[in-house]
């Protein structure tokens, strides 16, 4: 496969996930605060804006400030807006592999995300985002062929879905604008699927230890890690009895190994350190998969990956 074809691919899996992590954190804010006070929304905007994008914590950010930033801003790859353009300019770049219903899909998310109407109507907006961007995941493991462009587009997803959760969970952290964990549990999607396996015993440190640990939750930081790193696996066609030649695989064996066999106490009580690790980690792969795989392509950071 030509390394340009495969970039694009896992691009498109990064930016599609992207789209739907981002849609679940503001939707979060936004019904928090439907519930709370603005001053308290206010500051819980400000807290989740530099927790995603790196900015200020100290900065004065309305909800009107994270909507714009995080959702409407073409420019930035940041925001779903930015994540469905560039998921469609490489979709265009890769026509050849994807299947045609996957084309289809990307193009027509694209076309239709600037006609929902005016950029006030959020509550519609992220609602369609995260339907959408589900939609097209579910279109490619259908459609493709389970081959290696398929992987590279799964790998894409995972190390995104990885980071993005990690992002999530340190929203919960904070001691002050930070989210509830039942809103973090929420915007990861995972309400039910806690109550089912901790028999609705709700408190703090069981949803962040199932958020980080679940081996059988998707949304979880394990769970992305482990399939990340199988799909590594799958990719790498040199075979030795000692070590690793991808430096992506090591490094990604070396994150899950060190939450998989750590006591689940010790993970809790560092929480934010370990998931600092976690999106250092995912960058570090990306970095690493990119130098193997995609030869000569631009530096890409998490706030400009313009493509």
């Amino acid at each position: 496969m030509l390394s340009r074809i495969a970039e694009s691919l896992f691009w498109i899996g990064r930016y599609v996930e992207r789209v739907d992590g981002t849609a679940r954190l503001v939707d979060v804010v936004r019904l928090s605060m439907l519930e709370g006070g603005l001053a308290g929304h206010d500051e819980s905007a400000n807290m989740v804006l530099s927790v995603v994008m790196g900015g200020d914590p100290d900065a004065r950010v309305t909800y009107s400030d994270l909507r714009d930033r995080l959702v409407f801003d073409p420019t930035s790859a940041s925001s779903i807006s930015g994540s469905w353009n560039a998921a469609r300019d490489n979709a265009r770049r890769a026509r050849e592999t994807l299947s045609t219903d996957l084309w289809a899909a990307i193009n027509t998310a694209w076309l239709r995300w600037g006609r929902l109407g005016p950029p006030d109507g959020t509550a519609r907006h992220l609602s369609w985002a995260r339907e959408r961007s589900i939609l097209i995941g579910g279109i490619a493991d259908s459609t493709m062929s389970h081959d290696e462009a398929w992987d590279f587009l799964v790998l894409g997803r995972y190390l995104e879905r990885a980071d993005m959760t990690a992002r999530i969970i340190t929203t919960g952290t904070l001691p002050t604008g930070g989210l509830s964990w039942q809103s973090v549990l929420s915007s990861c999607g995972g309400n039910q699927a806690f109550m089912r396996s901790n028999q609705g015993l709700f408190n703090d440190r069981n949803v962040a230890t199932f958020l980080v640990l679940n081996r059988e939750f998707p949304r979880s930081v394990l769970y992305a890690l482990a399939e990340a790193e199988a799909t590594l696996e799958r990719l790498d066609p040199d075979h030795t009895p000692i070590g690793f030649t991808g430096e992506g695989r090591r490094l990604l064996g070396r994150i899950r190994t060190s939450l998989e066999y750590r006591l689940p106490t010790n993970i809790i009580n560092e929480l934010p350190q370990q998931m600092a690790r976690v999106e250092q980690m995912v960058t570090a792969v990306s970095d690493a998969v990119g130098a193997r795989y995609f030869p000569g392509g631009p530096e890409l950071s998490w706030t400009e990956e313009l493509r």
